[in-house]
């Protein structure tokens, strides 16, 4: 019998039996068995296309501000479900404050090397963000690497998660593609203050530049 199909004779609603021991009994690897998804939320994807709308509209608007919006227009939301949905969706509200781009645990924080530095060159400084591109019924996330001086967008990914694997993916790209630049400048978010991403850049030779909090 194959693995697929040992894996429909498991029983979630056993309780004597956990899914690790039937995996076990079964020798099926549990990494190969996914519970099923939730179905989206229809409420949350329309509250979300609509939080896009006004932070786009006014970026400075923190989840406070969102929630009296909202609920000017009829939205029976709190201000916790709206600071649930920003999270998911990766947005904050421009302006100096905490943690607006927080790094893992133990990931090394270098210093921000473009205050005051004339950048006219291609090549000098290159610069990477992330964003999310909202789709039928759901969204994704947004990696693109830029020349600071042509504004040319050098390499991009999508991805369904916030893990660093597809940021890696673009950098990559983007040098193989283009050469290196002397600097590297993101923000403190973990895909990019993680060695994946910074062994990369330290292996090229590139300087590592970052954004302090709020910027």
């Amino acid at each position: 019998m194959s693995a697929p199909d040992r894996r429909e004779m498991l029983d979630r609603a056993d309780k004597a039996l956990s899914i690790r021991r039937q995996c076990a009994l079964l020798c099926v690897a549990r990494s190969g068995v996914y519970r099923a998804k939730r179905p989206a939320n229809d409420n949350d994807l329309i509250l979300m296309r609509r939080i896009d709308e006004l932070f786009t509209a006014y970026p400075f608007y923190g989840s406070r501000r969102m929630t009296l919006q909202l609920r000017s227009e009829g939205h029976d939301i709190n201000r916790k479900r709206v600071q649930r949905i920003m999270r998911t969706m990766g947005i904050v509200a421009l302006g100096p404050k905490p943690n607006t781009s927080k790094p893992a645990p133990g990931h090394k924080i270098y210093p921000y090397l473009l205050r005051g530095l004339k950048i006219e060159r291609p090549n000098h400084v290159w610069c990477a963000d992330i964003t999310y591109i909202p789709i039928g019924r759901g969204f994704l996330y947004l990696v693109a690497l830029m020349d600071w001086a042509s504004r040319a967008v050098l390499s991009w990914r999508l991805s369904n998660t916030m893990d660093a694997s597809f940021c890696v993916e673009a950098l990559e790209e983007a040098l193989a593609k283009y050469g290196k630049p002397e600097i590297f400048n993101t923000d403190q978010g973990s895909q990019f203050t993680g060695m994946d991403f910074t062994g990369v850049l330290l292996e090229a030779g590139i300087q590592i530049s970052m954004d302090g909090r709020g910027r």
